[in-house]
């Protein structure tokens, strides 16, 4: 049976949910800061920043009643299968999980038993998950804006543009600067954030204000002590991953659907992102700027592909690559197909970057027409996938509705 899309009725249940909350939250909430289950959905209502070490077990679905803070000090572990809910918000109150610097997360779901960050909007169940159904009933993996994201902030070093010498903080976009547990960024290349591995997230990306929205992913000052691996982004408004500085490393990831950039980095990242699948972002598939302050350091991507264009949801990708003039990054072994007229590499002539490998899927007296300015070496028509798709298989919503399937 083909599906409804389901925006508004989405909003919808999203605002009932929301309601639905402001009715059960007069109970105290636990010292754990899970909340209260004391609602019609049978959620667990998570209404208070955690200060304390939490654990959200698989037996429940939690339910985001507003911007969540894992202080520091504090860890939350997630257990494999859990499902956890954002509600609508916008603004200063879009619904978010947000790690702050010295707090931790233990999100390590399994190929068997991913985590999934969705929207209330969204009717997927724990027995869904259970049964190895990892796609919503009845939201479209384009339907974006319904809650906020996920977003971990670290004390590796960042380059931002207020830079204030051996130590750069500022505050992570997305989160409003009367929250402090927005800030990122500090001098320690090794710090460690936490384990987040098999993890799902759909269906965000909710604007604060003035264009403002917030990533699936957002990554600022992340150490590489960190751990990321094996992430799936659907259908978020701005960016599917955004990189703030930082040494993390990321490997094994999706983005599909995107309202902005595929994969965003900024502020001089110094890590690598190594086997990706970015399908159909309507921004570019890579949004590489430089740094912004004294401090300068490069990046990696490697091994993977690019669909630029979605026929069945209508969504054509702006531009190929795009850089600035002081971008420091390496581009080895990537490989982009779907390939329409408009979309090109830009900037290749940037000083600090190099392209290696790097394969567009049109003829060969076609390649210049999607390159601005001349064919750099690394670039060449054709090609092939250089993905390890077997990575994704199974546990991805994009995986079993076949997104990729023509890589």
């Amino acid at each position: 049976m083909k599906k409804v899309n389901f925006r508004l009725l989405a909003m919808f249940f999203a605002a009932f949910a929301l309601v639905v909350t402001m009715t059960s939250c007069d109970d105290d909430d636990d010292d754990n800061g899970n909340g209260d289950n004391g609602n019609d959905t049978g959620n667990v209502i998570v209404k208070q920043n955690i200060t304390e070490n939490t654990t959200w077990s698989n037996d429940n679905i939690y339910q985001l009643a507003g911007r969540i803070a894992v202080e520091d000090g504090a860890t939350l572990t997630i257990q494999p299968g859990t499902i956890i809910k954002g509600e609508l918000g916008a603004g200063a109150n879009a619904t978010a999980l947000l790690v702050a610097r010295g707090g931790k997360l233990l999100a390590e779901g399994t190929p068997e038993a991913p985590i999934i960050f969705t929207s209330v909007g969204d009717e997927i169940t724990l027995a869904d998950v259970a049964e190895g159904n990892f796609g919503s009933p009845n939201l479209e993996p384009d339907a974006n804006g319904l809650w906020g994201g996920v977003l971990i902030l670290g004390k590796a070093p960042i380059s931002a543009s207020n830079d204030a010498g051996d130590v750069n903080e500022i505050q992570i976009e997305g989160i409003p600067t009367s929250d402090q547990n927005g800030l990122y960024g500090g001098n320690q290349s090794d710090d460690n954030s936490g384990v987040i591995k098999y993890v799902s997230i759909r269906h965000g990306g909710a604007n604060i204000g003035s264009g403002n929205e917030i990533n699936g992913l957002s990554l600022g000052g992340v150490g590489n002590g960190t751990t990321v691996e094996n992430i799936e982004i659907v259908a978020n408004q701005d960016d599917g991953v955004e990189w703030f500085g930082g040494t993390v490393n990321v490997k094994n990831v999706l983005t599909w659907n995107v309202g902005d950039d595929g994969l965003d980095t900024d502020q001089s990242w110094a890590g690598t992102v190594d086997n990706f699948i970015t399908i159909a972002p309507t921004g570019h598939a890579f949004e590489l700027d430089g740094p912004e302050g004294s401090m300068e350091a490069g990046h990696t991507i490697k091994n993977g592909s690019v669909i630029t264009t979605d026929s069945e949801f209508g969504r054509t990708t702006e531009d190929l690559i795009n850089v600035d003039d002081n971008s420091i990054v390496d581009l080895e072994n990537i490989f982009f197909t779907g390939i329409v007229e408009g979309q090109q590499i830009n900037n290749v002539t940037a000083a600090g970057v190099t392209f290696t490998n790097i394969m567009l899927d049109v003829p060969e007296d076609n390649l210049s027409d999607h390159v601005n300015g001349d064919v750099p070496q690394g670039v060449s028509a054709g090609g092939s996938s250089q993905t390890n798709t077997s990575a994704f298989s199974g546990w991805t919503w994009a995986a079993q509705a076949g997104a990729y399937s023509d890589l």
